[in-house]
């Protein structure tokens, strides 16, 4: 694991020092490992593309934290306090992924799975936020590991 996390890393520093329209794809290889590419790979049905995102916003109270956490928000575009939430997360500078649970394959499979019953769910790390509330989410992304 920790290899892989050195590799993730290399792989994003190479990321962000390159052109800002770069693409990253994700696939698993033959031997079953995960691989970062900056091309889709010939012959690879499956290689997702891979949402990065850079922010030079910076918050005292969210990104003092050395590792980020990795944050995913399950959203629809109807949804008023799915874009508070994005607001929220562009003005602190908290990178996230984000999936649309209607107009989206991942985000609709995803939200099946989790058994949503409403939007936004947002993922932080392994916890779990059903709704938003930024004193809640704060807790969730500075609580150490």
């Amino acid at each position: 694991m920790p290899h892989r996390f050195c590799v993730l890393i290399l792989v994003l520093a190479a990321i962000v020092s390159s052109a800002a329209s770069a693409q990253v794809y994700r696939y698993v290889d033959d031997n079953g490992r995960v691989v970062y590419a900056s091309v889709k790979p010939p012959g690879i049905e499956k290689a997702d593309k891979v949402n990065i995102r850079h922010n030079s916003v910076s918050s005292p109270a969210i990104n003092d934290e050395v590792v980020a956490k990795d944050v995913v928000i399950y959203s629809a575009t109807w949804c008023g306090i799915c874009k508070r939430a994005k607001a929220y997360f562009e003005e602190q500078g908290v990178a996230y992924d984000e999936f649309d649970i209607e107009k989206d394959a991942k985000g609709k499979r995803d939200y099946a799975r989790m058994r949503g019953r409403g939007v936004p769910i947002i993922l932080v790390g392994d916890q779990r936020m059903d709704g938003f509330d930024q004193a809640r989410f704060q807790r969730l992304y500075s609580a150490e590991n």
